[in-house]
């Protein structure tokens, strides 16, 4: 795994840079569909983990999908939820976020088939070990599983436990409290950055990056 500039950043340090950065928006407002794919990074305390173990700024994504007409954000936070998206971006560090939508749109049938899958998904609880079951969420995996079921599509690639660097103090941190000596090196996950950097996505919002 090639370590990016970011890695060599005190998370703190970070966190302020992103705070303190002029927002910008692309060349067009965004108008959110459902479907659109949001990543941020997320002030929790498991978010210093994510950027270390992935070298990547994503701790956090979500899918918008439609509530009562308006758009929201389907995420697995605490439990999985439909949350309103301007309280999910004022969540995230400096507001910051960005937006990607799928290269070829989704069809109608697609589409239904996405808030069908949220209808399942919806009340889970979190899933703090990161397994790949159904019985606990996490927001990769959730978003990643909605659209491989609605749509047939794999949005990033599925790694292993043991592909991600795991050598920093926080990950370890995190590893002895949920796992003790039991951490499933071989367990599938997927991570935020890898569906970021899925090639079926392209950017149609950017703020504060």
């Amino acid at each position: 795994m090639i370590k990016s500039q970011w890695g060599k950043w005190p998370f703190i340090v970070l966190c302020l840079f992103m705070s303190l950065r002029m927002s910008h928006a692309t060349s067009q407002a965004w108008q959110p569909q459902p479907g659109d794919i949001i990543f941020q990074t997320s002030p929790s305390s498991q978010s210093l983990a994510i950027h270390k173990a992935t070298h990547s700024l994503w701790s956090h994504v979500g899918i918008i999908l439609l509530k009562n007409n308006k758009p929201m954000v389907f995420e697995a936070s605490g439990d999985v939820r439909y949350t309103p998206l301007q309280k999910w971006i004022d969540h995230g560090v400096g507001k910051s976020y960005v937006a990607k939508r799928l290269k070829q749109p989704l069809s109608t049938a697609q589409l239904q088939a996405l808030n069908q899958q949220a209808g399942y998904f919806v009340g889970k609880p979190y899933d703090i070990l990161f397994g790949w079951s159904d019985t606990d969420i996490y927001c990769s995996e959730l978003v990643w599983k909605m659209y491989f079921r609605a749509a047939g599509l794999k949005i990033g690639t599925v790694q292993r436990i043991e592909d991600f660097d795991l050598s920093s103090p926080a990950v370890k941190k995190i590893i002895k409290a949920r796992y003790g000596d039991k951490l499933p090196l071989n367990e599938q996950v997927i991570s935020p950055v890898a569906m970021f950097d899925s090639p079926l996505l392209e950017t149609v919002a950017s703020v504060g990056y």
